[in-house]
Protein backbone atom coordinates (compact mmCIF):
# COMPACT_ATOMS: atom_id res chain seq x y z
CA UNK A 1 0.00 0.00 0.00
CA UNK A 2 0.89 3.37 -0.90
CA UNK A 3 0.19 6.35 1.28
CA UNK A 4 0.30 9.99 1.68
CA UNK A 5 0.72 10.61 5.45
CA UNK A 6 0.19 13.72 7.08
CA UNK A 7 1.20 14.89 10.72
CA UNK A 8 -1.15 17.30 12.38
CA UNK A 9 0.10 18.99 15.21
CA UNK A 10 3.11 17.61 17.74
CA UNK A 11 2.05 14.16 18.62
CA UNK A 12 1.02 13.40 14.53
CA UNK A 13 4.08 14.89 13.64
CA UNK A 14 6.79 13.39 16.17
CA UNK A 15 4.73 9.72 15.12
CA UNK A 16 5.15 10.55 10.97
CA UNK A 17 8.70 11.03 11.55
CA UNK A 18 9.03 7.99 13.27
CA UNK A 19 6.91 5.78 10.40
CA UNK A 20 9.75 6.72 8.03
CA UNK A 21 12.35 6.68 10.18
CA UNK A 22 11.09 2.60 10.68
CA UNK A 23 9.83 1.85 7.07
CA UNK A 24 13.56 3.19 5.97
CA UNK A 25 15.20 0.82 8.62
CA UNK A 26 13.13 -2.21 7.75
CA UNK A 27 13.58 -1.66 4.09
CA UNK A 28 9.57 -0.78 3.49
CA UNK A 29 8.10 1.60 1.44
CA UNK A 30 5.40 2.87 2.85
CA UNK A 31 5.14 7.08 2.69
CA UNK A 32 5.05 8.34 -1.15
CA UNK A 33 4.10 11.65 0.11
CA UNK A 34 4.70 12.91 4.02
CA UNK A 35 3.88 16.14 5.35
CA UNK A 36 3.61 17.51 8.94
CA UNK A 37 1.35 20.63 9.59
CA UNK A 38 1.31 22.34 13.15
CA UNK A 39 1.04 25.74 14.60
CA UNK A 40 3.94 25.84 16.92
CA UNK A 41 7.03 26.56 14.71
CA UNK A 42 9.43 25.15 17.88
CA UNK A 43 8.21 21.69 17.31
CA UNK A 44 8.72 21.40 13.40
CA UNK A 45 11.74 22.17 14.32
CA UNK A 46 12.21 18.58 15.51
CA UNK A 47 11.01 16.81 12.63
CA UNK A 48 14.22 14.42 11.48
CA UNK A 49 12.75 12.99 8.56
CA UNK A 50 10.35 14.99 6.52
CA UNK A 51 12.34 17.43 4.00
CA UNK A 52 11.31 21.59 4.94
CA UNK A 53 9.49 21.93 2.43
CA UNK A 54 6.84 19.72 3.44
CA UNK A 55 7.32 20.94 7.59
CA UNK A 56 4.37 23.24 7.21
CA UNK A 57 3.35 26.17 10.10
CA UNK A 58 -0.28 27.72 10.04
CA UNK A 59 -1.40 30.22 12.27
CA UNK A 60 1.21 32.99 12.00
CA UNK A 61 -0.93 35.92 11.26
CA UNK A 62 -3.30 34.73 13.96
CA UNK A 63 -3.60 36.98 17.18
CA UNK A 64 -3.78 34.02 19.47
CA UNK A 65 -1.24 31.59 17.79
CA UNK A 66 1.32 33.57 15.77
CA UNK A 67 3.31 30.54 15.08
CA UNK A 68 3.49 29.52 18.99
CA UNK A 69 0.65 26.43 19.30
CA UNK A 70 -2.95 26.86 19.87
CA UNK A 71 -2.50 26.38 23.44
CA UNK A 72 -4.44 23.22 24.20
CA UNK A 73 -7.72 24.69 22.69
CA UNK A 74 -9.28 22.82 19.69
CA UNK A 75 -12.11 25.23 18.80
CA UNK A 76 -8.57 27.46 17.90
CA UNK A 77 -6.84 24.73 16.06
CA UNK A 78 -9.47 23.98 13.70
CA UNK A 79 -10.68 27.85 13.93
CA UNK A 80 -6.44 28.19 12.30
CA UNK A 81 -7.13 25.10 10.06
CA UNK A 82 -9.90 26.70 8.47
CA UNK A 83 -8.07 30.25 7.51
CA UNK A 84 -4.87 28.88 6.37
CA UNK A 85 -6.69 26.69 4.56
CA UNK A 86 -5.35 27.60 1.49
CA UNK A 87 -1.76 27.45 2.53
CA UNK A 88 -2.54 23.45 3.52
CA UNK A 89 -4.02 22.90 -0.03
CA UNK A 90 -0.85 24.56 -1.55
CA UNK A 91 0.88 21.42 -0.38
CA UNK A 92 -1.44 18.83 -1.10
CA UNK A 93 -1.29 20.32 -4.74
CA UNK A 94 2.05 18.16 -4.45
CA UNK A 95 0.90 14.75 -3.59
CA UNK A 96 1.26 12.73 -6.19
CA UNK A 97 -2.35 11.24 -6.44
CA UNK A 98 -1.34 8.57 -9.09
CA UNK A 99 1.21 6.88 -6.98
CA UNK A 100 -1.01 6.67 -3.33
CA UNK A 101 -3.97 4.51 -2.43
CA UNK A 102 -4.98 6.05 0.85
CA UNK A 103 -4.61 9.12 2.96
CA UNK A 104 -3.23 8.89 6.56
CA UNK A 105 -4.17 11.76 9.05
CA UNK A 106 -1.86 11.41 12.29
CA UNK A 107 -2.59 13.27 14.90
CA UNK A 108 -2.91 13.10 18.92
CA UNK A 109 -6.08 13.75 20.60
CA UNK A 110 -5.74 15.52 24.13
CA UNK A 111 -3.61 18.86 22.67
CA UNK A 112 -5.32 21.71 20.60
CA UNK A 113 -4.19 21.82 17.25
CA UNK A 114 -4.57 18.08 16.62
CA UNK A 115 -7.73 17.54 18.08
CA UNK A 116 -9.24 20.43 16.30
CA UNK A 117 -7.12 21.05 12.94
CA UNK A 118 -6.73 16.92 12.47
CA UNK A 119 -11.03 16.38 11.49
CA UNK A 120 -10.37 19.96 9.41
CA UNK A 121 -7.71 18.64 7.31
CA UNK A 122 -9.52 14.97 6.98
CA UNK A 123 -12.52 16.59 5.68
CA UNK A 124 -10.07 18.77 3.05
CA UNK A 125 -9.16 15.47 1.83
CA UNK A 126 -12.24 13.93 1.68
CA UNK A 127 -13.88 16.93 -0.40
CA UNK A 128 -11.21 17.04 -2.42
CA UNK A 129 -9.84 13.55 -3.67
CA UNK A 130 -11.24 10.09 -4.25
CA UNK A 131 -8.87 8.18 -2.75
CA UNK A 132 -10.06 6.92 1.21
CA UNK A 133 -8.90 8.78 4.06
CA UNK A 134 -7.93 7.32 7.08
CA UNK A 135 -7.08 8.57 10.27
CA UNK A 136 -4.51 8.05 13.01
CA UNK A 137 -5.59 9.17 16.65
CA UNK A 138 -3.68 9.23 19.43
CA UNK A 139 -5.68 9.21 23.00
CA UNK A 140 -3.85 10.91 26.17
CA UNK A 141 -3.02 9.31 29.08
CA UNK A 142 -4.90 10.08 32.27
CA UNK A 143 -2.31 11.56 34.01
CA UNK A 144 -2.55 14.00 31.35
CA UNK A 145 -5.41 15.87 33.06
CA UNK A 146 -9.24 16.26 32.22
CA UNK A 147 -7.95 19.22 30.03
CA UNK A 148 -6.82 16.72 27.95
CA UNK A 149 -9.44 13.85 28.16
CA UNK A 150 -12.04 16.57 27.20
CA UNK A 151 -10.04 17.63 24.22
CA UNK A 152 -10.37 13.91 22.96
CA UNK A 153 -13.60 13.26 23.89
CA UNK A 154 -14.42 15.90 21.93
CA UNK A 155 -12.59 15.11 18.85
CA UNK A 156 -13.48 11.46 18.59
CA UNK A 157 -16.86 11.63 17.09
CA UNK A 158 -15.54 14.29 14.91
CA UNK A 159 -12.34 12.78 13.60
CA UNK A 160 -14.40 9.56 12.94
CA UNK A 161 -17.17 11.11 10.98
CA UNK A 162 -14.16 12.91 8.81
CA UNK A 163 -12.35 9.83 8.10
CA UNK A 164 -13.20 6.63 6.43
CA UNK A 165 -12.19 5.11 9.05
CA UNK A 166 -10.28 6.22 12.79
CA UNK A 167 -7.54 3.82 13.93
CA UNK A 168 -6.81 4.74 18.18
CA UNK A 169 -3.63 4.10 19.89
CA UNK A 170 -4.16 4.73 23.69
CA UNK A 171 -1.13 6.10 25.70
CA UNK A 172 -2.66 5.23 28.99
CA UNK A 173 -2.59 1.51 27.66
CA UNK A 174 1.17 1.62 26.73
CA UNK A 175 2.88 4.54 29.27
CA UNK A 176 5.11 2.29 31.95
CA UNK A 177 5.67 3.14 35.19
CA UNK A 178 9.45 3.96 34.70
CA UNK A 179 9.00 6.05 32.14
CA UNK A 180 9.82 9.66 32.04
CA UNK A 181 7.75 11.84 29.72
CA UNK A 182 10.12 12.14 26.77
CA UNK A 183 11.27 8.28 27.17
CA UNK A 184 7.52 6.95 27.41
CA UNK A 185 6.39 8.97 24.39
CA UNK A 186 9.15 7.83 22.27
CA UNK A 187 8.84 4.70 23.59
CA UNK A 188 5.02 4.44 22.33
CA UNK A 189 5.78 6.73 18.95
CA UNK A 190 7.78 3.65 18.07
CA UNK A 191 5.98 0.92 18.69
CA UNK A 192 3.12 2.77 16.65
CA UNK A 193 5.49 3.08 13.96
CA UNK A 194 6.25 -0.83 14.08
CA UNK A 195 2.46 -1.76 13.91
CA UNK A 196 0.97 1.12 11.13
CA UNK A 197 3.93 0.19 8.75
CA UNK A 198 4.31 -3.38 9.39
CA UNK A 199 0.27 -3.60 8.63
CA UNK A 200 -0.31 -1.56 6.15
CA UNK A 201 3.34 -1.50 3.89
CA UNK A 202 2.62 -5.54 2.61
CA UNK A 203 1.89 -5.29 -1.42
CA UNK A 204 4.31 -2.15 -1.88
CA UNK A 205 7.04 -3.28 -5.04
CA UNK A 206 10.09 -2.48 -3.07
CA UNK A 207 12.44 -5.61 -3.53
CA UNK A 208 10.99 -7.44 -1.00
CA UNK A 209 10.56 -11.80 -1.75
CA UNK A 210 6.74 -11.72 -3.76
CA UNK A 211 4.25 -13.38 -1.01
CA UNK A 212 2.47 -16.35 -1.91
CA UNK A 213 -0.78 -15.09 -0.84
CA UNK A 214 -0.19 -11.40 -1.25
CA UNK A 215 -1.91 -8.57 1.06
CA UNK A 216 -2.63 -5.30 -1.26
CA UNK A 217 -4.33 -1.94 -0.87
CA UNK A 218 -7.75 -3.01 -2.21
CA UNK A 219 -7.68 -6.16 1.32
CA UNK A 220 -6.56 -3.25 3.61
CA UNK A 221 -9.00 -0.75 2.26
CA UNK A 222 -11.87 -3.15 2.21
CA UNK A 223 -11.41 -4.08 5.95
CA UNK A 224 -11.32 -0.59 6.99
CA UNK A 225 -14.49 0.39 4.60
CA UNK A 226 -17.11 -0.58 7.21
CA UNK A 227 -16.08 2.79 9.09
CA UNK A 228 -15.91 3.50 13.14
CA UNK A 229 -12.94 2.93 15.32
CA UNK A 230 -10.01 0.05 14.74
CA UNK A 231 -7.41 -0.91 16.54
CA UNK A 232 -4.50 -2.96 15.89
CA UNK A 233 -2.93 -6.40 17.77
CA UNK A 234 0.47 -7.60 17.38
CA UNK A 235 2.93 -9.72 18.62
CA UNK A 236 6.39 -11.44 17.38
CA UNK A 237 8.77 -14.01 18.18
CA UNK A 238 12.83 -15.34 17.13
CA UNK A 239 13.37 -16.79 14.17
CA UNK A 240 13.66 -20.82 14.08
CA UNK A 241 17.72 -21.93 14.41
CA UNK A 242 17.29 -23.17 11.22
CA UNK A 243 16.16 -20.20 9.68
CA UNK A 244 18.62 -18.31 11.47
CA UNK A 245 21.95 -20.98 10.01
CA UNK A 246 20.15 -20.12 6.58
CA UNK A 247 20.39 -16.37 7.16
CA UNK A 248 23.96 -16.71 8.11
CA UNK A 249 26.93 -16.18 5.44
CA UNK A 250 28.33 -19.93 5.70
CA UNK A 251 24.37 -20.72 6.03
CA UNK A 252 24.24 -19.64 2.47
CA UNK A 253 26.19 -23.31 1.41
CA UNK A 254 24.35 -25.12 3.55
CA UNK A 255 21.68 -27.65 2.47
CA UNK A 256 18.53 -27.29 5.09
CA UNK A 257 14.58 -27.83 5.07
CA UNK A 258 13.72 -25.12 6.69
CA UNK A 259 10.89 -25.15 9.16
CA UNK A 260 9.29 -28.48 9.74
CA UNK A 261 5.80 -28.07 8.22
CA UNK A 262 3.73 -28.63 10.80
CA UNK A 263 6.19 -26.79 13.38
CA UNK A 264 5.36 -23.51 11.17
CA UNK A 265 1.57 -24.10 10.98
CA UNK A 266 1.51 -24.03 15.00
CA UNK A 267 4.15 -21.05 15.57
CA UNK A 268 1.82 -19.11 12.96
CA UNK A 269 -1.33 -20.27 14.38
CA UNK A 270 -0.35 -19.37 17.72
CA UNK A 271 1.29 -16.09 17.17
CA UNK A 272 -1.88 -14.52 15.67
CA UNK A 273 -3.77 -16.36 18.70
CA UNK A 274 -1.01 -14.68 21.01
CA UNK A 275 -1.48 -10.98 19.28
CA UNK A 276 -5.16 -10.76 19.57
CA UNK A 277 -5.05 -11.72 23.04
CA UNK A 278 -2.27 -9.10 23.78
CA UNK A 279 -2.38 -5.36 24.35
CA UNK A 280 -4.08 -4.08 21.10
CA UNK A 281 -2.63 -0.19 20.27
CA UNK A 282 -6.19 0.46 22.03
CA UNK A 283 -8.04 -1.85 24.28
CA UNK A 284 -11.41 -3.36 22.99
CA UNK A 285 -13.40 -6.20 23.14
CA UNK A 286 -12.24 -8.32 20.14
CA UNK A 287 -15.76 -9.77 19.53
CA UNK A 288 -16.91 -6.77 18.57
CA UNK A 289 -15.10 -6.03 15.45
CA UNK A 290 -16.73 -6.13 12.53
CA UNK A 291 -14.02 -7.06 10.22
CA UNK A 292 -9.75 -8.14 10.65
CA UNK A 293 -7.16 -8.66 8.73
CA UNK A 294 -3.90 -10.60 9.35
CA UNK A 295 -0.36 -9.67 8.46
CA UNK A 296 2.14 -12.37 9.06
CA UNK A 297 6.06 -11.32 8.11
CA UNK A 298 9.41 -12.67 8.00
CA UNK A 299 11.28 -15.25 6.15
CA UNK A 300 9.87 -17.13 4.18
CA UNK A 301 11.15 -20.15 5.27
CA UNK A 302 8.80 -19.51 8.46
CA UNK A 303 5.44 -19.46 6.93
CA UNK A 304 2.93 -21.78 6.91
CA UNK A 305 -0.40 -21.65 4.11
CA UNK A 306 -2.03 -23.92 6.48
CA UNK A 307 -1.13 -22.54 9.53
CA UNK A 308 -2.33 -18.66 8.20
CA UNK A 309 -5.88 -20.41 7.09
CA UNK A 310 -5.83 -22.00 10.50
CA UNK A 311 -5.30 -18.66 12.09
CA UNK A 312 -7.76 -17.02 9.82
CA UNK A 313 -10.35 -19.37 10.61
CA UNK A 314 -10.35 -19.15 14.49
CA UNK A 315 -10.31 -15.22 14.34
CA UNK A 316 -13.35 -15.36 12.07
CA UNK A 317 -15.12 -17.78 14.71
CA UNK A 318 -13.98 -15.42 17.53
CA UNK A 319 -15.35 -12.17 16.18
CA UNK A 320 -18.28 -13.98 14.27
CA UNK A 321 -16.99 -12.98 11.20
CA UNK A 322 -16.42 -14.13 8.28
CA UNK A 323 -14.96 -10.82 6.75
CA UNK A 324 -11.63 -12.10 7.86
CA UNK A 325 -8.21 -11.87 5.67
CA UNK A 326 -4.99 -13.25 5.73
CA UNK A 327 -1.73 -12.66 3.86
CA UNK A 328 1.93 -13.01 4.50
CA UNK A 329 4.88 -10.13 4.11
CA UNK A 330 7.94 -12.13 3.06
CA UNK A 331 10.98 -10.18 4.87
CA UNK A 332 13.90 -12.32 4.16
CA UNK A 333 16.67 -10.43 6.41
CA UNK A 334 14.19 -9.90 9.26
CA UNK A 335 15.18 -11.60 12.55
CA UNK A 336 11.75 -12.35 14.01
CA UNK A 337 8.66 -13.36 12.85
CA UNK A 338 5.61 -11.06 13.67
CA UNK A 339 1.71 -11.60 13.45
CA UNK A 340 0.02 -7.84 13.08
CA UNK A 341 -3.98 -7.98 13.11
CA UNK A 342 -6.23 -5.27 12.08
CA UNK A 343 -9.63 -5.29 13.90
CA UNK A 344 -11.97 -2.96 12.11
CA UNK A 345 -14.96 -1.21 13.53
CA UNK A 346 -15.20 -2.18 17.07
CA UNK A 347 -17.92 -0.93 19.11
CA UNK A 348 -17.06 -2.17 22.68
CA UNK A 349 -13.90 0.22 23.86
CA UNK A 350 -14.17 0.85 27.42
CA UNK A 351 -11.42 3.49 27.29
CA UNK A 352 -13.39 5.59 25.12
CA UNK A 353 -16.28 5.05 27.48
CA UNK A 354 -14.31 6.04 30.17
CA UNK A 355 -12.88 8.56 28.55
CA UNK A 356 -16.19 10.63 28.00
CA UNK A 357 -17.00 10.34 31.79
CA UNK A 358 -14.01 12.13 32.76
CA UNK A 359 -14.50 14.36 29.81
CA UNK A 360 -17.84 15.16 31.15
CA UNK A 361 -16.21 15.66 34.87
CA UNK A 362 -13.61 17.97 33.30
CA UNK A 363 -16.24 20.20 31.60
CA UNK A 364 -17.90 20.16 34.95
CA UNK A 365 -14.99 20.88 36.60
CA UNK A 366 -13.57 24.25 34.15
CA UNK A 367 -17.33 25.50 34.48
CA UNK A 368 -17.54 25.42 38.05
CA UNK A 369 -13.94 26.66 38.32
CA UNK A 370 -14.55 29.47 36.16
CA UNK A 371 -17.70 30.94 37.83
CA UNK A 372 -15.76 30.47 41.03
CA UNK A 373 -12.81 32.39 39.77
CA UNK A 374 -15.14 35.27 38.54
CA UNK A 375 -16.66 35.52 41.99
CA UNK A 376 -13.32 35.84 43.32
CA UNK A 377 -11.91 38.75 41.12
CA UNK A 378 -15.26 40.41 41.84
CA UNK A 379 -14.99 40.23 45.28
CA UNK A 380 -11.05 41.58 45.08
CA UNK A 381 -11.27 44.28 43.09
CA UNK A 382 -14.52 45.82 44.81
CA UNK A 383 -14.56 47.19 48.48
CA UNK A 384 -16.48 45.16 50.77
CA UNK A 385 -19.64 48.21 51.26
CA UNK A 386 -19.69 48.57 47.86
CA UNK A 387 -19.37 52.25 48.08
CA UNK A 388 -16.46 53.31 46.10
CA UNK A 389 -17.68 54.35 42.30
CA UNK A 390 -14.98 52.63 39.74
CA UNK A 391 -13.00 55.18 37.47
Amino acid sequence: MKLAVIGFGNAGGKITDRLLEYESSTGRELCRFPAVINTANIDLEKIENIPPEYRILIGQTDERSKGHGAGADPDLGAEIAEQDRLEIERVLDQVPLHEVDAFLVVAGLGGGTGSGGGPVLASTLAERYGEPVYGLGILPSEDEGGRASLNAARSIPTYTEATDALILFDNNAWREGRDSVDVGYERTNREIAKRVVTLLAPGARDGSTVAENAMDASDINRTLSVGGVGTIAYAETDLDESTTRQQGLLGRFRPGDGTDGADAATKVHGLVRRAVRSRLTCPATVESAERALVVVSGPPREFSQKGLERARRWLETEIGSVEVLAGDDPREGSDTVSATILLSNVTDVPRVDRLQDQAVDAKENIEAQAADRDTAIEELVTDTDNELDPV
